[in-house]
């Protein structure tokens, strides 16, 4: 994977400044702030409730806010995916949104063609070219991801764990610049963990930054060069994941107790 060059001048890859969202009468996050640099991986967590979903839709243009602005490379974020995806992000979400009937290979395919595989084309110049292209770029995202031998499996027929790789893997097959992560330890054993946080090291690693919401505070340990702390809607803390758990706010946040109690293992 490849980003653009930068300079020291160049704005944040993500930029959320003064983010304000309602629901009626309901302000759900307030004045939430902060940024994700060129290869940094920055975990949003908080309390259920806390406004991190709100913020990552917020971001994929999937709400719409009230106040305050969201920045990718210093221009407005896009608010459609086709629109994302020319800027150069992508995404996964909770629900994964795969095509169960679909093979693994046609699914991940998906954002390179705009269309479902299965659906007829028109010709033209250069698209056969285009299509072998594509093949390459999804066989080798899919063998980085440890889903080649996977390829010609019907979606549908995988385990959870696998279905979520493959989730992940069409995100990854259109080489972002800024990856958008929801849950993505949700629903995953310890060794399942281990390897997503080795793929979200790996894709940080090559220039991606990446932005998470999570909930499993081991693997955002593991992974975040910084954490932000939402709690009913604000930020209350932000900084290095250990910075952020010896944070008073945080403890009292999540516990609900004086500062000193340790928080548990999985209560992001």
């Amino acid at each position: 994977m490849t980003t653009q060059s930068r300079t020291a001048d160049s704005p944040p890859r993500l930029e959320v400044s003064g983010l304000t969202v309602t629901f009626g009468g309901l302000t759900a996050v307030d004045d939430v702030s902060f940024t994700v640099g060129d290869g940094e991986t920055v975990a949003l967590i908080g309390p259920n409730g806390a406004g991190k979903t709100t913020v990552f839709n917020a971001v994929c243009g999937l709400v719409r806010a009230r106040r305050g602005q969201v920045r990718v490379d210093g221009a407005p974020a896009p608010s459609s995916a086709t629109g994302l995806l020319g800027a150069g992000v992508s995404r996964t979400l909770q629900g994964l949104g795969l095509f169960d009937r679909l093979t693994v290979l046609e699914n991940v395919l998906v954002p390179l063609t705009g269309t479902s595989p299965r659906r007829p084309r028109r010709r033209t110049p250069g698209g056969s070219r285009a299509r072998a292209l594509g093949l390459d770029t999804a066989r080798e995202t899919l063998a980085a991801l440890g889903l080649g031998d996977l390829a010609a499996v019907p979606a549908g027929t995988l385990p959870y764990p696998e279905r979520k790789r493959v989730a992940l893997a069409r995100a990854l097959v259109t080489r972002p610049r800024l990856l958008l992560l929801d849950e993505p330890a949700g629903g995953l054993g310890p060794a399942d963990i281990d390897r997503l946080a080795g793929t979200v090291r790996d894709v940080s690693g090559a220039g991606c930054s990446v932005l998470l919401v999570e909930h499993h505070v081991d693997f955002v340990t593991d992974v975040a060069d910084r954490v932000v702390v939402l709690d009913f809607g604000h930020v209350i803390a932000a900084g290095t994941p250990d910075e952020v758990r010896r944070d008073p706010a945080v403890e009292e946040a999540y516990l609900g107790v004086p500062a000193g109690t340790g928080a548990s293992e999985e209560t992001a």
